[in-house]
């Protein structure tokens, strides 16, 4: 199992979330906030963060079931005395029949699109995925329509995949992007 960390980026905290965070994201805004030292707006959760999505986060946490799974709280760092927010989120689970690949999947509230935050918090996740033992690729799934998604995944590397990946949560008409790890670097390289 991945020991996922807390990854800081420019702008943003990124914290691995917890099976205490999660419950409480569920029906108590207070106490996420207190467990996440961050305000957390009234339009929280982002789309596609529902109570199915958190329920199964929940059991894959309690139960150990899928080695690569990691949800992280986007939290914006305190800008000028603003504080801290609660602006998105993010995550990694297995690829089924990929084992070298992890899915990656993210959501941030309307108010904070198009501002750069998915784009720094991916490449943060990217970094900190590829220092697991044995990941070697990120596989992304998106819709077409959604162009902002897509302009985030390129901006981080990935690129339309050739072939049809297989998998758990491939949706009807989605296009796949993948990003290889980079080479690693020879310690004679200096």
């Amino acid at each position: 199992m991945n020991l996922a960390s807390t990854i800081r980026t420019k702008r943003l905290v990124l914290i691995p979330a917890t099976v205490e965070m999660l419950v409480h994201d569920r029906s108590d805004r207070r106490g996420l906030s207190r467990l996440l030292d961050a305000a957390v707006p009234a339009a929280w959760p982002p789309p596609l963060l529902d109570e199915e999505t958190i329920s199964q986060f929940i059991r894959m946490k309690e139960d150990g079931s899928d080695p690569n799974f990691c949800s992280w709280y986007w939290v914006r760092a305190d800008r000028a005395g603003e504080g801290r927010t609660l602006i998105g989120c993010g995550g990694t689970g297995s690829s089924s029949g990929t084992p070298d690949a992890v899915m990656i999947g993210y959501s941030v509230l309307d108010e904070f699109q198009n501002q750069g935050y998915a784009t720094e918090a991916i490449r943060g996740i990217a970094g900190e995925v590829f220092s697991w033992p044995g990941i070697r690729k990120i596989i992304a799934t998106t819709y077409p329509d959604l162009k902002p998604s897509i302009r985030v995944l390129e901006k981080v590397g990935f690129v339309p995949a050739c072939r049809k990946e297989q998998g758990k949560g491939m949706g009807e008409g989605t296009r796949v992007y993948t990003l290889d790890s980079p080479p690693k670097k020879d310690a004679s390289e200096g």
